[in-house]
Parts: C-alpha cells; structure tokens; sequence
C-alpha cells in the first residue's frame, strides 16, 4: 500500500472503529493492514491506534493525525473532482430526526439526482457528535454553539412557540401574559452542555425575558419533552415545526402566542480547517435552500 492508501485505512479504522471493516470495505487481508498502520506509526514515530482484542480507538495522537489525514484526503479528491465534473465521495451528516424527515428527506432525491455521484449517511439525535473524532463531515444544529473551534454555515432561523395540552390548560388556566405564569409548571429540558434545566423564554416589547417555572420532570431529549407535554405535564418550548402535526389536531395549543421565544438559528457546524470538500460544499447550499423562508 502507498501512503495515500494508508491514509484511507487509518480514517477508515478510525470512523468505524474496526481493523475487519476497513479492511473488508478496501479488500485488503487483515495482516496487510495491520501491516500498512504498522508502517504508519513507524512513519511517525508515534502511537496512533490503541487496540484491544474487541476495540480499537485513536491516541490523543491518533485523534490530530486524523484530521489532518481526511483533510489530505478530501483534498486530492477534490483536486481529482475538478476535473471529473460532479462532486463524488461519502458524506457524513449529524442531524436531530425529525429535522432531517420534515426539511432535507422530502428534497433528497433532488439533490442526489442533481449529484449522482455522491451518497450519504444521517446520524441522528440531540447530542452534538464530536465531529473531528467520529468523522463527521457536518452536523447541523439549533442554537448558538459553543465550541469556537468549529466553522459555522447559517442555514436560517427556527420561529418557537409555547404550548401546552388542553387537559393541563384546563388544570391550570391559559396564561395571556408573562406575568400570569405564576403557579403554572413546565416540562424542564436539560442542557447537554451544563446539565441545567433551561428556564422558558419570552419576547416582550421586543426584549427577551425568562421564567424558570417548576417542573415535575425534565429530560434531555427533545422527542420525550414533546411527548411529556402531551401527557399534560408543563407548558413547553420548541421550534414550531416540531408541534405542526400536534396544534392542527388540537392535541396541543399555542399559548402567550405575542411573546413567543426568540427564533432560533439554525446552524450547520463542519470541522474548523480552512479546506472545505466539493461535496460539502455542495451540500451546504443545498441544505440552506431547504430552510429558506423559515423565519
């Protein structure tokens, strides 16, 4: 195997997390790669991979070295792509489920057949992967993220809204303002990043205000939050597109309508090297369209 090739094995063996699989998908034996990483640390002359007989994960040292190895890589396919008309290759998209089934899903079979030669995969959930440690090529999410070390494409902006089930609202009374909140409860959500449940917010007269109510349960999903409303259990906050289905069977109701949250951008997060692939940059523009004319 020449470097390049062992370039592709180690991102590989990384991203899986198997020396079988990388092996099997580049239809190499298994000794030839074990040869070929071998060769790498030697090359380095320094430990990349640390292995067990069920696991195999990078060192502190493996974890740079792989991100400089996808972008060498990413950048000789793009070199090679610029000459070969359409983006090609495999991207890795990081995104919450039903963000991904109600705005990219519907318009995927456009973007593929606008470019044949890509594919992709979803992962999808609440928690923001570690981009550069599991390959990701980007993960699309809302909120103002923290991590300064990653770019960041705007994609547009979410309008929330506060809502409730009509058994809680018949239990509790509708609030018609922020100041009526008292002796009402919420469905508390748990920030991933300081393990806090969040207060609600409010636009009053155009300045953002909270209110931590109490809750009698909180949780750090936001599928669940969604179903513990439903159950009657608090008032809750998400983005409008999240309760579309929920508000037009009458199953919950918005309330304090002229003080929604503040929207909330929307983001897609990729690592933070200067170079940026064909294929992602493809879809980027592809994913900003299908959130145009959110907010």
């Amino acid at each position: 195997m020449d470097r390049l090739d062992r370039l592709e094995l180690f991102v590989r063996i990384v991203e899986g997390g198997s020396f079988a699989r990388a092996a099997r998908e580049l239809r190499v034996a298994r000794s030839s790669a074990t040869q070929a990483i071998q060769a790498l640390e030697r090359e380095t002359g320094v430990r990349l991979l640390a292995r067990t007989t069920r696991h195999v994960a990078p060192t502190p040292e493996g974890v740079e070295f792989h991100r400089r190895a996808r972008r060498i890589l990413a950048e000789v396919e793009d070199a090679l792509g610029r000459f070969a008309g359409s983006p090609s290759g495999h991207l890795r998209i990081e995104a919450p489920g039903l963000l991904t089934r109600t705005f990219l899903a519907p318009r995927l079979p456009e973007f593929l057949a606008r470019h044949p030669n890509l594919t992709l995969s979803f992962s999808q959930g609440d928690r923001l992967a570690d981009i550069v440690r599991e390959g990701v090529d980007c993960a699309i999410r809302a909120g103002r993220p923290q991590d300064s070390s990653l770019r960041m494409r705007r994609l547009g902006e979410l309008p929330e809204i506060t809502c409730a089930s009509p058994a809680y609202l018949a239990r509790h009374g509708t609030p018609r303002h922020v100041d009526d909140l008292e002796g009402h409860r919420m469905v508390g959500f748990v920030s991933s990043r300081t393990g806090d449940v969040l207060p609600l917010e409010f636009v009053v007269d155009g300045r953002t205000c909270t209110r931590a109510l109490p809750a009698t349960v909180a949780t750090d999903n936001s599928d669940t939050a969604a179903a513990l409303a439903l159950q009657g259990l608090g008032l809750v906050q998400a983005p409008r597109y999240r309760f579309a289905e929920d508000l037009a069977r009458g199953a919950l109701v918005e309330v304090l309508p002229g003080s929604p949250p503040e929207a909330m951008p929307l983001n897609a997060l990729h690592a933070g090297d200067r170079f940026v692939s064909r294929r992602l940059e493809a879809f980027l523009d592809w994913a900003k369209s299908c959130f145009a004319g959110l907010a």
